[in-house]
């Protein structure tokens, strides 16, 4: 489905599902909406708006650069809840979509219903991720852990063009295990992500995150964080700060579960999303 936002820029979104509308923000960012495909299995149940990002996925680059950043995209969020019909929604965020999902929250929390936010970015709320260096330690057993090891190291001091490799070998750190399936799932990533759009996503210099961050604390609709006990890219300590910054969040650490938590373990993830939204 396509549709026209509030400057009539095109988005493309995808509908999965039956059930009550959540409308679900990808992150990257730049990442196209398809790698969350049906969220280990929540479609069965609700009717999930996958939202492919400006310049991202089938979503065109728009007239306006600045509008790639990730406070301007809060109003494609309300477009799309106008567009569909709804009067209030829940909004499902990942990575950095969360923080699209929360500049929404603080804009428009007269049309949330509940806010699900998964594996979120902390550095908007003070905290550098200070669990993942531990975390991706645990894995020092594993096979692959050598090269993903020696990868993190090269990447500060590595030229561009290196860089791209790098982070390919270190993907293994984002999830609870490394098998088939989940590799086929991280490839994925080689054709859904957009350079142009994951540059622009960042706010304009001079930003002052406590224009969302003071709203988030007068949001009273209520909020779940889900972290990976196994996130070695976002960890856990940002989520349960996360949480903090809401005056109704509850944080659900998925045991096994990395930075992608339905790929990992579907039936926990479905299972903690749906007992929060059915409650």
């Amino acid at each position: 489905m396509i549709f026209s936002s509030y400057d009539r820029a095109r988005l493309s979104v995808e509908l999965v599902g039956e059930g009550p509308t959540v409308i679900c923000l990808p992150g990257g960012p730049g990442r196209a909406a398809a790698y969350l495909e049906d969220l280990g299995g929540l479609g069965a149940s609700r009717r999930l708006a996958l939202l492919d990002g400006r310049g991202s996925g089938r979503s065109p680059f728009p007239d306006d650069p600045a509008t790639l950043a990730f406070p301007a995209q809060a109003g494609d969020v309300e477009a799309l809840r106008a567009e569909l019909g709804v009067d209030k929604v829940t909004v499902l965020g990942h990575s950095a979509g969360t923080l699209v999902a929360m500049a929404y929250a603080a804009a428009h929390a007269d049309r949330l219903e509940a806010l699900v936010l998964v594996t979120p970015t902390g550095r908007m709320h003070g905290v550098d991720h200070p669990d993942v260096a531990a975390i991706r330690a645990a894995r020092s057993g594993e096979p692959w852990y050598a090269e993903a090891h020696e990868a993190e190291q090269q990447m500060a001091d590595a030229p561009r063009g290196m860089q791209a490799e790098l982070e390919k070998a270190q993907r293994p750190f984002f999830y609870g295990s490394w098998d088939d399936r989940v590799q086929e799932h991280a490839a994925s990533a080689d054709r859904q992500m957009s350079p142009r759009a994951t540059l622009g996503f960042a706010p304009p210099p001079g930003f002052d995150a406590q224009t969302i961050l003071s709203p988030l604390s007068q949001v009273t609709a209520p909020v779940l964080v889900v972290a990976g006990s196994r996130d070695g890219l976002t960890g856990v300590e940002a989520a349960h700060a996360v949480a903090r910054g809401f005056p109704n969040a509850e944080t659900a650490v998925l045991e096994g579960a990395g930075h992608f938590p339905w790929v990992d373990e579907p039936d926990a993830f479905r299972t903690a999303v749906l007992d929060f939204l059915d409650r």
